[in-house]
Parts: structure tokens; C-alpha cells; sequence
């Protein structure tokens, strides 16, 4: 569980980095999570971004994207949402 402070530190780095993933026409699928999980171990914060022709909402999808990739919520911004885990492997950001 993040804090208000960490929260507020991932805030502070995912304000310049552009979306990695999109989720589109097909929503949240197997291949979408699989991809994900992957991002998440080379960056740890990754940044979504939902396009125009997705069947779902940003909110309708958070609960489901952090459930399955055992993330942790950093901040939904319009159709752009923010979440982090911690690398096993690629450690790079160190939160206090």
C-alpha cells in the first residue's frame, strides 16, 4: 500500500513520461494483461492510456487492471491512468 507521500512522488515522475500501453476496441484481454505485466517489470510506473474506441471507462477498469497485475493505483487523469509495482528484477525507482 502507497502512501499519500509515495502517491505523491509517482505523481511527480509520471507527469513526463508518455503512455506505454493503450487499451482499445478489444478492451482488457489476456494479451493486453500478459503485455502489462511486462511493462510494469522493465519500468515499474506505467501510464495507460484509454482510446476513443474502447468499450470501457478508465473507472471501470482500474479495480481489474490493478486486481490482475497486483499494482498499485497512482492517479487517473482524464482517459490516462497511472499505476506502479515494484520490479523484481529492474529496480529503479526508490521510494522512501
Amino acid at each position: 500500500m502507497l502512501t499519500g507521500k509515495q502517491r505523491a512522488y509517482l505523481k511527480s515522475l509520471a507527469h513526463n513520461i508518455d503512455p506505454l500501453i493503450q487499451v482499445g476496441k478489444d478492451g482488457i484481454n489476456r494479451g493486453f494483461i500478459v503485455q502489462l505485466d511486462k511493462l510494469l517489470e522493465d519500468h515499474e510506473l506505467v501510464k495507460i492510456k484509454v482510446l476513443q474506441n474502447s468499450p470501457v471507462e478508465v473507472d471501470e477498469i482500474v479495480d481489474e487492471i490493478i486486481e490482475k497485475t497486483n499494482s498499485e493505483f497512482v492517479q487517473k487523469i482524464g482517459k490516462k491512468l497511472t499505476i506502479y509495482r515494484e520490479s523484481v528484477e529492474n529496480k529503479k525507482i526508490e521510494l522512501q
